[in-house]
């Protein structure tokens, strides 16, 4: 595919205008120094700052017409392309350059998808990392209070399958995770029901850059924002002082809004999924 300079640069400019609509709120607040625990977490959990998600790329077999003398030019893995003036993704070298992260991404990816989704977590893994715990990491208040709290963990049973929540569990908690879960087991524990690994989606299309395309990574990116509310609305956490209701898994009526809402974020995840490992095989 051949973009004239014209096509591509409207192209980049729209992009431009979703990421900053995207970003505006957390750069607003970056400004005045304040702090909101469920839409900061993206940017401070992950550590891209909103300057990676105004970043366009067309993804690999995209030949961008005159933009030779564009700042794009000196970024890392463009090439030049077979007309003179053009630009493309140099994705054979990104390939050679980063082949072991690139062949864990895409095996994560595939495993993930591959798989049924598991729909009974309940979102527990953030009450499992402040279970019998004085204090915990967030400067918020606790919805049931600390007795309660653990109280539902005691009578639920805890199967987290995403290694980068369990291993925010409190000691007591660990034990009580149907399985031990280790970072060399990423693979093969993943699944599309668990919100953290739709989450992840967008950090594995940021890791890709430039094989993704501005459109997948912004896509990518609200689906993680969705996510993390959802995350903290079923969390043990009172988030209404921000804007959201409690999802009270504790009971049978928010347990099922919690696996229908989990259900849809599968779905969406695993569509990401499928678009994201095409840019790596194109």
């Amino acid at each position: 595919m051949v973009l004239t300079a014209r096509e591509w640069r409207e192209l980049e400019a729209a992009h431009h205008v979703r990421a900053d609509a995207l970003t505006a709120d957390h750069r607003a607040r970056a400004s005045r120094q304040e702090k909101h625990p469920i839409e900061d977490f993206l940017f401070t959990y992950y550590g891209y700052k909103p300057a990676v998600l105004r970043r366009w790329h067309p993804g690999p077999g995209v030949e961008l017409a005159d933009a030779a003398t564009e700042p794009r030019a000196a970024w890392r893995w463009y090439r030049s392309g077979p007309t003179p003036g053009s630009l493309v993704v140099d994705a054979d070298r990104f390939h050679r350059e980063r082949t072991t992260q690139v062949e864990l991404i895409d095996r994560i990816l595939a495993r993930t998808a591959a798989r049924p989704g598991s729909f009974g977590c309940f979102g527990l893994h953030e009450w499992a990392m402040v279970y019998r715990q004085p204090e915990h990491r967030h400067d918020v208040p606790l919805r049931l209070g600390r007795r309660a709290t653990d109280e539902v963990v005691d009578t639920h049973e805890l199967r987290c399958t995403h290694f980068d929540a369990f291993r925010f569990f409190t000691p007591e908690a660990e034990p009580r995770n149907w399985a031990v879960l280790t970072r060399s087991d990423q693979p093969e524990s993943e699944q599309p029901g668990c919100l953290h690994a739709g989450m992840d989606v967008y950090k594995w299309a940021v890791k890709l850059s430039p094989l993704v395309p501005g459109d997948l990574l912004l896509d990518a990116f609200e689906l993680a924002r969705d996510i993390r509310r959802v995350d903290m609305q079923a969390s043990p956490y009172d988030m209404r002082a921000w804007g959201a209701e409690p999802l009270r898994i504790e009971t049978p009526e928010g347990k099922a809004e919690y696996v229908r809402r989990q259900r849809a974020f599968a779905a969406r995840s695993n569509a990401l999924r499928a678009r994201v490992r095409e840019s790596i095989a194109r």
